[in-house]
């Protein structure tokens, strides 16, 4: 299983079309999760990926734990990011056991990885202390280039995977509905939900159009109403 994990390090050395994509959301959602828990202490994350949260987080949280499984993934991360902060466990989200409760727990951009995203989730609302909060961050398959693309024809499903999702490992694709149904097989439900990057091209036509940063930051703004619409969804949950 380490080698199954340890094959998807690519997706995450920096160097592929859709780092696009993920620098504007992985330094995006982070800050709205400091925005929405600002009084929080300690953070337990699922999943080091592109290091772009992880590295904004280990600035902002007194306790920050990251549990990955991937040696390959981890030391991506040193080398990329070799002055951050973080205590890295290496496990399997599934073995992972604390006596310790966390003010936020966040499984940003997890779900779409793992073979079963309820148990995950009701797993992890058990380590949260009293008054905590947990973050979901998901992609969603109905973003508005996609479903731009579905209506032309260029794409037949929605939620049809790409090379690069199976070249990242992942499962699935969220929309709206789906992720509040399996929030609420985990005996949860949402709290908040938000859009992350109102994303209206392919990245390669957004990459085409050289976009200043106060449109891309506008995309993100925008997005924040929409999640319907938006590359990513954002949503704080809490226990029913």
């Amino acid at each position: 299983m380490d080698n199954i994990l340890d094959s998807h390090v690519g997706a995450y050395d920096g160097t592929n079309l859709y780092d696009f994509d993920n620098n504007i959301q992985l330094n995006w959602y982070p800050q709205r999760v400091i925005d929405h828990a600002a009084d929080a202490k300690s953070m337990l994350e699922l999943g080091l990926g592109h290091g772009f949260s992880t590295n904004l987080f280990s600035s902002h949280f007194e306790r920050y734990v990251v549990v990955d499984a991937s040696r390959a993934v981890i030391e991506n991360f040193n080398k990329r990011f070799p002055s951050s902060e973080v205590e890295i466990i290496e496990a399997f989200f599934e073995n992972f056991k604390t006596d310790e409760k966390f003010d936020v727990v966040i499984l940003g951009f997890v779900l779409e990885h793992v073979d079963d995203p309820i148990e995950i989730m009701t797993r992890y609302k058990k380590f949260l202390a009293p008054g905590g909060r947990m973050f979901l961050a998901v992609p969603n398959s109905e973003v508005l280039n996609r479903r731009l693309g579905f209506e032309a024809g260029i794409l037949s499903d929605m939620k049809e995977l790409s090379e690069h999702d199976h070249l990242c490992g992942h499962k699935r694709y969220y929309s709206v509905k789906t992720l509040k149904d399996d929030v609420e097989r985990a005996g949860c439900t949402v709290e908040k939900m938000e859009g992350i990057y109102l994303k209206p091209f392919t990245t390669s036509q957004m990459i085409s159009l050289n976009f200043d940063q106060k449109i891309i930051n506008a995309l993100c703004q925008v997005g924040i109403e929409y999640p319907e619409l938006c590359c990513g969804i954002l949503a704080e949950i809490k226990s029913l």
